[in-house]
């Protein structure tokens, strides 16, 4: 081989090695992970949940959970794992024990509503694990979790839990509350296809406190698919049609979720393999004070004297944050501040180059 043979050799492979890196940059191989999401049919076995016109919540929330696990099952990227596929009782810590060990993208739980005081209420709602919700979402919470007490030895499996209690019912996680902005994606598009696709009267996304959803370190969500207490309602969730109904809105909203994930995998991974020059890392540090559709001007009368405040728009919602610095010392002694000042529920979050991270990462 002479130079210019050599040359043309060496020019050759060092072009097949850009396009290869182009190639790993644009389309990066663990992008096409498959996602795994937990489905959990609420209640079972000697739990019926309620039975509100003589229909068993653990029966239509067993069959709406059958039906979305198998139109998911038909997507290459998506793997569908169940707590229970048929009718028994797997303990609440379980149902989290099977998502968390499965290292899963996503939890949903599937429930009937009820309310015996007003039998015309009616309607599909999604809850998100949080601090809010009105006296009447406070005991409706209680109402779910009241089921530990059927469970042999709950007493050590959930230590310091009383379902009676109000701190108890709203005692929440860190790393939960960090998963809390695609928990609320993930519960929009859900309740968005209830109201869109079906025209079922829209309760919201709203936050409480369910004791399935703290067993998870994942994004996790509670449906409630309407209220059996309903007669009209009653009927139609008990039906074939309006199961598959409820299921493909369910399935159709987790497959766009899914998608963008994988959107947002391709991005971060791109980034992180680029080698053309070196990035600094900037680590920013910050109280999330609030989460609101509301949009409110950053002024501190706003926010109880607080200075500086912070509004980023998330999705369908406002982030208020407060006491954002480099420094997670100082960002600790504005989270106390916050909480002095009435803000109970604020929490610490960091952002890595502007992209949200664990706070323990």
């Amino acid at each position: 081989m002479n130079f210019l043979q050599m040359f043309k050799f060496i020019t050759t492979i060092k072009n097949l090695l850009t396009i290869g890196f182009l190639i790993l940059v644009l389309f990066p191989i663990h992008a096409q992970k498959n996602h795994t999401i937990v489905l959990d049919a609420g209640h079972g076995g000697k739990d019926s949940g309620n039975r509100g016109n003589g229909y068993y919540e653990k029966h239509i929330a067993l069959k709406v959970t059958l039906a979305v696990g198998r139109i998911l099952e038909k997507e290459k990227d998506i793997k569908i794992i169940y707590t229970r596929k048929t009718d028994i009782y797997p303990e609440l810590w379980k149902r989290g024990e099977i998502a968390n060990n499965a290292k899963a993208d996503l939890f949903v739980s599937i429930h009937c509503d009820s309310y015996l005081p007003r039998p015309e209420a009616h309607g599909a709602g999604t809850f998100v694990l949080g601090l809010r919700g009105n006296k009447k979402n406070l005991e409706f919470a209680k109402r779910e979790n009241a089921v530990v007490l059927l469970e042999e030895n709950y007493e050590q499996r959930y230590k310091g839990f009383n379902t009676n209690s109000v701190e108890s019912v709203l005692g929440l996680s860190l790393l939960q509350e960090e998963n809390l902005d695609k928990s609320l994606e993930i519960a929009s598009l859900i309740q968005g296809n209830f109201t869109k696709q079906l025209n079922r009267l829209d309760r919201k996304v709203k936050q409480d406190n369910f004791q399935v959803l703290r067993e998870t370190v994942m994004p996790s969500v509670l449906v409630e698919l309407g209220f059996l207490t309903n007669k009209r309602e009653g009927k139609y969730l008990n039906s074939k049609k309006g199961q598959l109904q409820m299921a493909n809105a369910i399935a159709d909203a987790l497959k766009k979720y899914v998608t963008n994930l994988k959107i947002n995998t391709v991005k971060n991974s791109a980034i992180a393999v680029t080698p053309l020059k070196e990035v600094s890392t900037v680590i920013e540090y910050k109280v999330q004070i609030a989460s609101s559709k509301t949009k409110l001007a950053t002024k501190s009368y706003n926010f109880k004297g607080l200075k500086n405040v912070q509004r980023i728009k998330v999705g369908r919602y406002y982030k208020y944050y407060y006491g954002i610095t480099n420094s997670l010392k100082s960002t600790k002694k504005y989270l106390e501040k916050a909480k002095k000042k009435g803000y109970t529920s604020a929490f610490l979050v960091a952002f890595k180059n502007g992209e949200k991270v664990s706070v323990k990462k």
